[in-house]
């Protein structure tokens, strides 16, 4: 059985790949259509296309003589679905980091203040001896 999501990350880890799904986002298109503003040859937008197809991020059907070119939104699902589990994770951990920081900030500003206290009242008692 394939990993489909490591297939997806695999597929999108390529800026070329990442284009063709930026204009299929906008609708269908034709293999020669997706081919035009790359300058590489057909064969090779076919091998990126394959990839796209094996990580189930694009479906390829056959339209007369046309090979029609169509975004699989259900492959970006799952793939965004995973990053969103660990954007979650993250988030929470940052958000402690920064109260955990808040914390000691404000310490850190206690004992400053403190220590400041404590220096005048020591000055004013050495005056007063």
């Amino acid at each position: 059985m394939t990993d489909h999501l490591s297939a997806a990350f695999a597929a999108l880890a390529d800026p070329t790949r990442r284009a063709i799904l930026a204009r299929l986002a906008l609708g269908e298109a034709s293999v020669g259509e997706l081919a035009e503003p790359f300058d590489i040859s057909l064969p090779a937008i076919s091998r990126h296309l394959k990839v796209l197809e094996k990580a189930r991020l694009i479906a390829r059907e056959r339209d007369a003589q046309w090979r029609r070119c169509r975004i699989e939104p259900e492959g970006l699902k799952a793939a965004a679905d995973w990053v969103e589990q660990y954007r979650k994770f993250w988030e929470e951990r940052l958000d402690a980091l920064a109260d955990f920081l808040d914390a000691k900030k404000q310490a850190t500003i206690q004992e400053s203040k403190g220590s400041r206290d404590d220096k005048q009242r020591n000055r004013g008692s050495r005056r007063r001896d």
